[in-house]
């Protein structure tokens, strides 16, 4: 596979009335061409701050990016100007936000909106764009198309405009996709369809996507691999099949125990105790510690680093040290990965 994009050390911040939060603090991962990655973690444990910065686009001066390297193709994107950002935003690295309407601007009709990407990205003249946007239109499923490019966002239903919203994010041909949970506004049927059409449009396109959720579900049919954050890390990592079939993570542990399945016969779902940090004041040690009920000592003064469990699969947890106790995962969460396993793996449901 071919490295399209290349995370180094990155670590964000906040400056507020209070201080500096600390939104990510050291993060490390690639991205290849044709590859899904999945950055999951609950609310506040920094995944769309980390997409924003692979954007530029923080709320300045308040967000920056505090150090690190964010290389697409080998050039850190960090150095460059606002001007040379907007070159590359959209048409080499696209978004998809959460709420299409906000995406959407509510005066213009869609078919202008589509189209203003591709005459100024690709110089294409209005009637050269007005057909490619047909065809974008048609491609992500929209019927109608020339009807429905003079009508406004309004107009559409919230799949529909997720539709376009993604449409406008494929304009330009970009080699990186960028989507912050897409389909967390949409009813369950509607997220199917915008997940079928995403992965139709990879194959189509062999473009790289960095999907940002809180939803394992969704995780297990459109990712490769999966990284899982707690906050502001990245605390394990590995292809889908390691994360749902042999995760090392307590907090992983936590996220695959609270999904809810068809199968299971007890009343109440499997939580994770208490509350993620305040990143003002980041812990010492490993920040889950004070939620996770296998905590060692050494998690209160020692940040863990990252054990390899395979070449493809790596976790930041004491437990994995040659000195830790054999601990075994809850049974709730036995459970949910023998019944992936069950399911066979994203691999196989390819085949």
């Amino acid at each position: 596979m071919s490295k399209l994009l290349e995370v180094k050390d990155l670590r964000v911040s906040f400056n507020t009335y209070n201080g500096e939060v600390q939104a990510v603090r050291g993060v490390n991962f690639e991205l290849n061409k044709g590859e899904t990655l999945a950055i999951v973690g609950e609310s506040g444990s920094g995944k769309s701050v980390t997409s924003k910065s692979l954007m530029q686009l923080l709320p300045a001066p308040q967000g920056f990016i505090k150090s690190g390297e964010i290389l697409f193709e080998g050039q850190d994107i960090t150095k460059l100007s606002n001007r040379a950002m907007q070159k590359i935003r959209g048409s080499e690295i696209s978004m998809i936000f959460q709420d299409p309407m906000s995406s959407l601007n509510p005066t213009m009709k869609v078919g202008r909106q589509i189209m203003e990407g591709l005459i100024k990205h690709q110089g294409l003249s209005k009637t050269n764009a007005k057909n490619k946007s047909l065809e974008l239109l048609k491609l992500v499923g929209i019927p109608n198309p020339e009807v429905r490019m003079t009508q406004y966002p309004h107009q559409f239903s919230g799949g529909m405009r997720q539709r376009v919203v993604i449409a406008i994010a494929l304009a330009c041909n970009p080699k990186v996709l960028i989507a912050d949970e897409p389909t967390t506004a949409l009813d369950v049927t509607i997220q199917a369809q915008i997940l079928e059409l995403m992965k139709g449009i990879q194959d189509e396109t062999d473009s790289a996507i960095m999907f940002i959720t809180h939803d394992l579900g969704v995780v297990a049919n459109v990712a490769d691999r999966v990284a899982v954050m707690y906050a502001g890390k990245i605390v394990e990592v590995g292809t889908t099949d390691d994360i749902f079939y042999n995760a090392k993570h307590p907090y992983t542990w936590g996220l695959l125990g609270s999904m809810p399945t068809l199968d299971d016969d007890e009343e109440e779902l499997f939580a994770i105790p208490g509350s993620p940090p305040d990143m003002l004041n980041p812990p010492k040690g490993d920040a889950f510690a004070p939620r996770n009920e296998f905590a060692l000592e050494i998690d209160k003064v020692m940040e863990p680093p990252m054990f390899k469990v395979s070449d493809t699969h790596y976790a930041a947890t004491w437990l994995l040290h040659e000195d830790a106790p054999h601990i075994e995962p809850p049974e709730a969460v036995k459970r949910r990965m023998q019944g992936f396993s069950n399911t066979g793996s994203k691999d196989d449901k390819k085949k």
